[in-house]
């Protein structure tokens, strides 16, 4: 009858030089796929998961593996020592990462007070354009969780101390075996007494009502470098929530929004600006005067100049938020056609038109004009 059960290598789909790695890689995964505990109620899968068991219990074992290549299952008849189904054939870690994905060692997981670093805030602050150019010191005002000053931050009334918490023992956990016929299952849960701490404030301080923290509003200096845009941010080390258990205080973040300005535009450290001339301005030339971030400057125009003709003023744009110069302001010049003329302005550009050899074929008068 016992050659009736099908070949051990058939049932974990391995071939029969498969080495010890793909043994167990083969038999977590099966194991995982029919355990009882994922297969409610179907009794093929208890079944199947004992099959395959029993298969990795002779395969993994070097002795009863050679008698079974030599002697099939008949080597293991009455008296012969086997084989012996191993309910925790890799240890009860590795059964529990078999099943759920996970190692679990008995007598680990996470103990209770364990030190974590508190929460990042993040702040927004609003510049102006010449503020972001210039750099500057703000104060700012923000909320922050902070260990408690009365009682150093272990919730009990001065004068008193947290008492370890009889249910979990300090560990912050509270576990429950159950033995079955696969082997021992550990739930491990946070302890709902202490909440996880492993300690248990019976005279809660006044001021924190037992947390052990505060909210409170927290003032600082920020230099604020030159040259930052929009979204750059400014990371202030150990400013942010305090940390649990003593672990270090988060982190704030300052990001940082620069308004749009009147009149410049900003791409990068480069600055734009555009002015409108004359015909006659364009023609004969002019100087003009043109803000920029440092006050206002000189910028001659030539004569000629045409129409959407762009000047730069080299040093004049944003700062390098690393200190690698300034960019520069780019001035475009548009030029504005008149649209009404008097008289005489009217005789002078035909003369003008004469002078310079253009024909001009005026239209006449009431043409454009609404009938």
């Amino acid at each position: 009858m016992a050659e009736s059960k099908r070949d051990y290598y058939e049932v974990l789909g391995v071939e029969r030089g498969a080495g010890e790695a793909d043994l167990k890689k083969a038999f977590r995964s099966l194991a995982r796929q029919y355990h009882p505990d994922a297969n409610p109620g179907d009794p093929t899968a208890e079944e199947k998961f004992k099959e395959i068991n029993e298969a990795y219990s002779v395969l993994s074992d070097p002795e009863k593996r050679a008698r079974y290549d030599r002697f099939g299952h008949a080597g293991f008849g009455p008296g012969s020592g086997g084989p012996t189904i191993n309910v925790d054939p890799f240890g009860f870690s590795d059964l529990f990462e078999a099943f759920f994905g996970g190692g679990f060692r008995e007598g680990g997981g996470r103990p209770a007070n364990v030190a974590e670093p508190g929460a990042d805030i993040r702040y927004n602050l609003e510049l102006t354009l010449n503020e972001a150019a210039t750099g500057v010191e703000r104060q700012i005002e923000y909320k922050k969780v902070d260990s408690c000053p009365i009682c150093d931050g272990t919730g009990a009334k001065p004068g008193s101390k947290p008492t370890t918490c009889p249910l979990c023992a300090g560990t912050g956990q509270v576990r429950q075996v159950q033995a079955t016929a696969f082997g021992r299952f550990v739930s491990v849960r946070t302890c709902e007494k202490c909440g996880g701490k492993g300690t248990i404030v019976n005279e809660p301080c006044p001021d924190c009502k037992g947390t052990g923290k505060v909210m409170r509003v927290r003032r600082l200096d920020v230099k604020v470098p030159a040259g930052v845009d929009n979204d750059s941010r400014l990371r202030l080390a150990r400013e942010g929530h305090a940390g649990e258990n003593g672990g270090p205080p988060g982190d704030l973040y300052v990001f940082i929004r620069v308004k749009q300005h009147p009149e410049f535009t900003r791409e990068g450290n480069e600055i734009h600006l555009e002015r409108t001339i004359s015909v006659t301005q364009a023609a004969l030339g002019t100087e003009l005067t043109v803000p920029t971030l440092d006050g206002d400057s000189k910028l001659r125009i030539p004569p000629g100049t045409q129409g959407g003709t762009v000047f730069r003023l080299k040093g004049k744009g944003m700062p390098d938020v690393r200190g690698f110069g300034r960019g520069d302001q780019h001035v475009r010049v548009n030029v504005t056609i008149p649209t009404r003329l008097n008289d005489k302005q009217r005789e002078l550009l035909r003369e003008f038109a004469k002078a310079s050899g253009e024909e001009v074929e005026e239209p006449p008068k009431g043409f454009f004009r609404r009938r």
